[in-house]
């Protein structure tokens, strides 16, 4: 009777050396997309109560701040607007002059093509109500109740994501979560003469909890109702396969998962069935926020805890990681650091 050795897989963990050359997973400061929000009227960078270590931009200081970015290697942004004037139809994220195509413009003057900008292409921000389209009162027999307008919202989507083509965008990355949006801006930008600007479709995006800290940061919160009638039930997993599946159909060059760190299974389950598209993951401002609370208490170890979650991330499937992290992580990989 043939007798075989035990197999011991701890042999291959035993030192710091040979676990990173077995590694599956590698976290490189190439995977990130860096969350920079730009506000209209100010001079100096506010900073976000709620995110600690974040904040919001002045134009006269965004220059400086992505130059530093680009110092840590992080080469890739996306672009967030929060205008001085707010209207019902939220006219400033399609003006020539609103504050995200200014911010473009400045960008491509002072940087050039070193950074790739990826843009927010939605309404929250820009509208007094909040909501990430235009609204419209319908009646269900003799009650009456507000609405977004699904088709009337992707047409403005359409002018918001050629706005920001015109002054130089890389990608526009439509968040609002409407019925036929990715194909409505593709159309916009061909019939344009904008065919090489991308679409990163926030594929599979869920009516989160996770938000909160964005929506102070951004000052987007609805001012009635919420948005779980156009965002994805977070019960639902099928339903992300049929969401993903209408946005490349109708054009999107990059997927996205939104929030992460709760929804890795969804990001698996979109990275199997679809690996040929590029696929990004959110790691939204709660998911950030909670491990910064925890950490300043002592609960936590953060710089071990962050590395954690942004492996699983990438050990999930996506390909690029939007995450407000970004910055510290990237100082961290510079210094050496590695927890495992």
């Amino acid at each position: 009777m043939v007798s075989f050795p035990i197999l011991r897989p701890r042999r291959l963990r035993l030192f710091k050396s040979f676990r990173d050359s077995v590694a599956e997973t590698t976290l490189k400061v190439e995977d990130f997309i860096v969350p920079v929000f730009v506000k209209e009227g100010i001079s100096q960078p506010e900073p976000i109560s709620s995110m600690p270590g974040c904040f919001r931009w002045p134009l006269n200081k965004l220059v400086e701040h992505v130059t530093s970015l680009l110092e840590l290697k992080l080469d890739k942004i996306l672009l967030f607007g929060i205008p001085k004037d707010k209207d019902e139809v939220g006219s400033q994220a399609y003006a020539k002059d609103g504050i995200v195509q200014r911010a473009i413009r400045l960008l491509r003057r002072e940087i050039g093509l070193d950074v790739t900008i990826f843009t927010d292409v939605c309404l929250c921000q820009y509208t007094t109500h909040g909501h990430c389209g235009i609204i419209t009162k319908v009646k269900r027999g003799d009650a009456e109740f507000w609405v977004v307008d699904n088709d009337k919202s992707i047409e403005l989507m359409g002018k918001i994501a050629v706005s920001h083509a015109e002054a130089g965008a890389d990608f526009v990355a439509p968040s609002s979560m409407m019925d036929g949006v990715v194909g409505a801006i593709r159309k916009a930008l061909d019939d344009e003469g904008y065919g090489d600007v991308g679409i990163m479709s926030y594929s599979a995006k869920y009516a989160s909890s996770f938000y909160g800290p964005f929506r102070e940061a951004a000052y987007s919160a609805p001012k009635f109702g919420d948005r779980r009638g156009y965002q994805m039930d977070p019960r639902n997993a099928m339903e992300a396969l049929k969401e993903v599946k209408l946005d490349v159909e109708e054009g999107a060059d990059i997927l996205m998962v939104k929030p992460a760190l709760a929804y890795l299974d969804i990001i698996r389950l979109v990275k199997d069935v679809f690996p040929e598209y590029p696929l990004a993951a959110y790691n939204v401002s709660g998911e950030y926020s909670m491990v910064k609370a925890a950490g300043e208490k002592g609960w936590v170890n953060e710089k071990l805890i962050t590395f954690e979650i942004l492996n699983a991330i990438k050990r999930a499937g996506a390909d690029l990681i939007i995450s407000y992290h970004s910055i510290e992580v990237a100082k961290w990989i510079r210094e050496g650091f590695n927890p495992f």
